[in-house]
């Protein structure tokens, strides 16, 4: 059963106290976050937040590799998003949350609560167009996903999928991918059965190596862009 981790702890400062820091002037956007932020280490396959939990918090990830999810009325699992570190993950002004995040593997997060973090970007302009950036980047990944499910063949998905996860990982040739083959199958609205059977076609074509299941060698880079294209 997997653990959770909720919402419940605080930030190492209040609210007002971090709205002084940020109009000090003396830290950075990103430290000054750091100085309201809790790290915690969540170990594999455990919740972070659940679907319906208080959103009074969010989060960037540290290290490892963190799963948006949410189960759909049929039982069939959706992941909407793949975070790496650096990647935030949680925001949005609704109450409750409507997707769940778990850890693939084990990794570490930061965690801002809400409310100090709302203050800060009150008091300082800086933060605020952070956000922003943050929040752009997130619209932007959508609409490519919505493309990506709504008008692309199998092996059009699994090699865009490929490419997205190269770039973000900033991978030349050899791929590290943490997640499992039923998690990009849920991720590229496929069966697993059918992203393993695009793999392989992709490996005797010479486009792809296997090195083992969570390492993938990139040998025809060209060739994944062409299949990739829409």
């Amino acid at each position: 059963m997997s653990r959770h981790f909720g919402d419940g702890v605080s930030g190492s400062l209040d609210s007002s106290a971090a709205a002084d820091i940020a109009r000090s002037g003396r830290l950075n956007a990103l430290l000054a976050f750091e100085r309201i932020g809790v790290r915690r280490s969540v170990p594999r396959e455990a919740q972070i937040y659940a679907e319906g939990d208080s959103a009074g918090s969010w989060y960037r990830v540290i290290s490892g590799t963190v799963r948006i999810c949410k189960l759909l009325a049929d039982g069939r699992r959706h992941i909407a998003e793949f975070c790496f570190a650096g990647d935030c993950f949680g925001l949005g002004d609704r109450p409750e949350r409507v997707f769940s995040a778990e850890a693939v593997g084990d990794v570490v997060i930061m965690r801002y609560p809400r409310r100090a973090s709302e203050r800060l970007i009150d008091a300082d302009p800086r933060l605020a167009r952070h956000v922003r950036e943050m929040a752009l980047r997130d619209l932007a990944q959508a609409q490519g996903r919505l493309l990506l499910l709504g008008r692309m063949t199998a092996c059009e998905r699994v090699a865009r999928f490929l490419l997205e996860m190269a770039e973000r990982r900033e991978a030349d040739l050899t791929l590290d991918v943490p997640m499992s083959r039923h998690d990009i199958a849920d991720y590229l609205g496929l069966t697993v059965e059918t992203v393993c059977r695009v793999l392989s076609a992709f490996k005797r074509a010479g486009a792809i190596a296997t090195l083992d299941p969570h390492s993938i060698e990139l040998r025809d880079r060209r060739a994944l862009e062409t299949i990739g294209e829409v």
